[in-house]
């Protein structure tokens, strides 16, 4: 039941945004082995000229670049899972955004099972109480 926060160096687009969410759920589900039917993703653009890395924004330096955060239960993916899931997803936004910044951030937050949730259960509740 990950959530993902994205932030892209881009114009708004339906296309783009069902590309992200596409490469997103088939990573999250392939290499993390989260449910896709749980799985939430909330897309933010912001402007190029707006991003800046090292005193100068992207549109200057004639480059994309993303952020994005994954939250998955602690525990339920090993150390290799997440190195490749990092490595692929910066790949394949390198591939979709072209000239990506090696400044693009790619965090997955391990949280505490009784500290996180979705539909007033936590994860830990969902452990303890399968059927739930």
């Amino acid at each position: 039941m990950p959530i993902l926060m994205v932030k892209v160096s881009a114009p708004r687009s339906a296309e783009l945004s069902g590309s992200i969410s596409a490469i997103l759920l088939e990573l999250t589900s392939r290499i993390l082995h989260k449910k896709p039917e749980v799985t939430s993703i909330a897309i933010d653009y912001i402007d190029p000229r707006d991003w800046i890395v090292a005193g100068r924004s992207l549109a200057e330096q004639g480059k994309s670049s993303i952020y994005f955060d994954v939250k998955i239960t602690d525990e339920t993916n090993t150390k290799a899972e997440k190195a490749q899931y990092i490595r692929e997803a910066f790949s394949a936004f390198a591939q979709l955004l072209g000239n990506l910044h090696e400044e693009s951030y790619i965090y997955v937050e391990d949280v505490r099972a009784s500290a996180y949730g979705y539909g007033g259960l936590t994860q830990e509740y969902r452990y303890q109480h399968p059927a739930a």
